[in-house]
C-alpha cells in the first residue's frame, strides 16, 4: 500500500520573512496562517498599544516643554546640588523607547495585514514591559517636581491642534486598508459588523473633532493686536551670564522694552542681583569664600560680593549650549562679569529709556534688614535717578507706604486676581506665569486695560498663541529668538479653518470608501477565480483542509496522481495559490 506524509512546505518570501522574523523571532512562516492569535498574544497586542500612545504623549510632551528646560533644569539644582542639564537623557531615552515602540507597532500592523499570527517575542515582551514602567515612573516623577508643567499640553494644542487633527485624520484613514482587508477576508459576519461599527466610529470622531478645537489663532486677521512688548527676563541669559550687566546689554540689543530681574539684599543693606538664594551656581563663592558657599547670598555684605566672579561659570556649564556661538570678545567680557547691583541695573534702564520689573527677595527674619528690605530697595531707586514712571513694584507689603513715597512708580501685582480688585488696590499691572491666563482671562485684563505681562516665554509657537490672544507683552529668556518673530506663526480666518476641515473629511471618506470597494472587489475576484481552477476534489480538500480525517489523505493522493498523470504540474505548484497550508510528499514507503 502506497502511504504519503502531508507536510507543510516553506515557501521563500524574504519580506514577510523579515516582518514575522523581526517580531516574532519566527524566520520560516507560511504564505498564510489561519490560526487565530491566542488570547495571551492579544492581550501583549493592547499592552503594546497602550505603551505607544502613552509614549506618545510624553514625547509630546518633552517636545512643547522645550521653552521649559531651564526651569526644569533648576528644580533639578535645588533637588542635586549640583548643575546639569537633566533634559538630555530624558529626550535621548524619549526617542529611543518611541522609535522601539513605533517599530513594533509598524510590523504588528504588517502582521495583520498580512493575516499573520501576532505572536510577539519574549524579548520584546520585556522591552515593552521596561519602555512602559520606565514612562510611568517618568510620568509620576514629573508629576511630583514639576506638576504645572503638564499645563503646556492644552496650552500647545492651540497652536498644534488643526494640524495633529489632519495627521490624525491621515494616519486613521491610512488605517482602512487593513481594516477593509480583514473585513473582506473575514468569514463571520459579526466580526465584520464589530470591526466596521468600531472603525467608522473612530473616524466619524475625527471628523467631528475639529468643533472642539479652539484657538486665538483662528481668528479674523484684520483684529489682531499689536506685537507684544519683550521682556528680557534676566537680560538674555541664552547669551550671556544671567542677572549680569553684560546679559542686560546684550538684551537691549535685541530690542527689548524692559528688563526683568530677581533682587536680594545684602547684610549692609545693598539690593543685588541673584536668582538663587545660594551663590554656588552663578559664582566662583566656593574658591573665593570655600567656607560660605553654602551660606546664603544674603548673608555676604556688598563689598565680599564684589570679589566673586560672576561669569567663568557660564562659560564652563554651558547651560543654553550656546557658548559655540559667542564671538571670542563676548567670551572675554563674559569671563570678568561680577555681581549687578539694583542700582548699576537702574542706571543702565534710565540711560536706554527701558522699563524694569524687579522681584524683590524679604531676607530671612535674622537678617539686619528684615524690617528696613521696603526702604533700602526704595532708596537704590531714588539713588539711581531712574524715571519712577520706568519701574515695576512688584511686592505687596507696605504698598500705601511704597505709593506715599514714590508715587510715580507703577504698581504691579505677581499674584492673580479679578481685575475689579486689582483695579480697587491701583495696580495697573499683573505678572503672571505663562499657564496661569486663559484665553478668555487675558482678554478680560485687556479690556479692562490691566497690562498683562506673561513668562517665561522663550518658544515662537507660545509666543504666537499669546499674541494671539491680546496678550499686551511677555518676559523671555530668549529675545534674540523671538525677535526673529515679525508676525504669528500662523493665524487663520474661521471661514478658511473650515474650508480646510471640511476638504479633510470629504477626502477621508472619499478615500475610505474606495478603499473599501476595491478590498471587497479584489475579494469576491480572487475567491472566484479560485474556485474556476479547482477541479472538485480541490474544492473538497480546501473545504476540510483544518479536520483530521483519513478521507483526506485519500482525496490528496487521489488529486495528485491526477494532476501529475494529467500534466498539470507538481503537488507544490498545485497548492501554491489556494490560500491554504501547502502539503507535499515528502516520501513513499511500501
Amino acid at each position: 500500500m502506497v502511504k504519503h506524509q502531508p507536510l507543510q512546505v516553506y515557501e521563500r518570501q524574504l519580506c514577510l520573512s523579515c516582518i514575522t522574523g523581526i517580531y516574532g523571532c519566527r524566520w520560516k512562516r507560511y504564505q498564510r496562517s489561519h490560526d487565530d492569535t491566542t488570547k495571551w498574544e492579544l492581550l501583549w497586542s493592547l499592552i503594546l498599544l497602550l505603551t505607544f500612545c502613552l509614549l506618545l504623549v510624553w514625547f509630546y510632551f518633552w517636545w512643547e516643554a522645550h521653552n521649559d528646560y531651564n526651569e526644569f533644569n533648576w528644580f533639578l539644582y535645588n533637588r542635586s546640588g549640583e548643575w546639569s542639564d537633566g533634559t538630555v537623557p530624558i529626550l535621548t531615552t524619549t526617542a529611543a523607547g518611541f522609535t522601539y515602540i513605533a517599530f513594533l507597532m509598524v510590523l504588528a500592523l504588517c502582521h495583520i495585514a498580512l493575516g499573520q499570527q501576532l505572536n510577539l517575542h519574549w524579548l520584546h515582551k520585556i522591552g515593552v514591559t521596561a519602555a512602559l514602567l520606565t514612562t510611568i515612573v517618568g510620568v509620576i516623577s514629573v508629576n511630583q517636581t514639576w506638576g504645572q508643567e503638564w499645563d503646556v499640553i492644552p496650552i500647545s494644542l492651540q497652536a498644534t491642534g488643526p494640524f495633529l487633527h489632519i495627521g490624525a485624520l491621515a494616519a486613521v484613514t491610512a488605517l482602512s486598508w487593513i481594516v477593509a482587508g480583514q473585513v473582506a477576508r473575514a468569514e463571520k459576519t459579526l466580526f465584520q459588523v464589530v470591526v466596521v461599527l468600531l472603525y467608522l466610529s473612530v473616524l466619524l470622531g475625527l471628523y467631528v473633532v475639529p468643533l472642539y478645537i479652539t484657538s486665538p489663532c483662528i481668528m479674523d486677521p484684520d483684529t489682531l493686536k499689536p506685537r507684544p512688548d519683550v521682556i528680557g527676563h534676566q537680560g538674555a541669559p541664552m547669551l550671556a551670564p544671567e542677572n549680569t550687566l553684560w546679559s542686560f546689554q546684550r538684551a537691549l540689543q535685541m530690542n527689548v522694552t524692559g528688563l526683568e530681574a530677581d533682587v536680594a539684599i545684602s547684610v549692609d543693606g545693598v539690593p543685588f542681583l541673584m536668582h538663587d538664594l545660594t551663590l554656588r551656581r552663578t559664582t566662583d563663592v566656593g574658591k573665593v569664600f570655600p567656607d560660605r558657599q553654602m551660606d546664603e547670598a544674603s548673608r555676604f555684605n556688598w563689598t565680599d560680593l564684589q570679589q566673586l566672579n560672576a561669569g567663568q561659570w557660564f562659560l564652563k556649564d554651558d547651560p543654553f549650549w550656546t557658548v559655540h556661538t559667542l564671538a571670542s570678545r563676548e567670551i572675554e567680557l563674559i569671563a570678568n562679569q561680577s555681581v549687578c547691583s539694583l542700582e548699576q541695573l537702574l542706571k543702565l534702564a534710565s540711560y536706554h529709556n527701558t522699563t524694569v520689573v524687579f522681584r524683590l527677595r524679604r531676607p530671612s527674619p535674622e537678617h539686619p534688614c528684615y524690617h528696613s528690605w521696603i526702604n533700602d530697595t526704595l532708596q537704590a531707586v531714588q539713588q539711581s535717578g531712574v524715571s519712577q514712571s520706568l519701574v515695576m513694584w512688584t511686592p505687596d507689603e507696605h504698598r500705601a507706604q511704597v505709593r506715599q513715597l514714590a508715587p510715580g512708580l507703577i504698581q504691579t501685582s505677581v499674584e492673580k486676581r479679578s481685575p475689579q480688585s486689582l483695579q480697587k488696590d491701583g495696580i495697573s499691572r499683573l505678572l503672571l506665569r505663562y499657564n496661569q491666563a486663559s484665553t478668555r482671562e487675558i482678554r478680560d485684563f485687556s479690556e479692562t486695560h490691566i497690562n498683562l505681562t506673561l513668562y517665561t516665554v522663550n518658544e515662537p509657537w507660545l509666543y504666537s498663541v499669546l499674541w494671539c490672544s491680546g496678550v499686551s507683552s511677555v518676559s523671555s529668556e530668549a529675545p534674540h529668538i523671538l525677535q526673529k518673530v515679525p508676525y504669528p506663526i500662523w493665524l487663520m480666518s474661521p471661514s478658511e479653518y473650515c474650508l480646510m476641515w471640511v476638504s479633510a473629511d470629504l477626502i477621508s471618506f472619499a478615500v475610505v470608501i474606495g478603499i473599501f470597494i476595491f478590498q471587497n472587489y479584489h475579494m469576491i475576484r480572487y475567491r472566484t477565480s479560485g474556485m474556476r481552477s479547482y477541479n472538485p476534489e480541490q474544492i473538497m480538500l480546501s473545504a476540510a483542509v483544518r479536520r483530521s480525517s483519513p478521507d483526506i489523505n485519500v482525496m490528496k493522493e487521489k488529486l495528485i496522481f491526477s494532476e501529475v498523470g494529467n500534466g498539470v504540474g507538481s503537488a507544490d505548484e498545485l497548492y501554491g495559490d489556494n490560500g491554504y497550508n501547502y502539503y507535499t510528499n515528502q516520501g513513499i514507503s511500501q
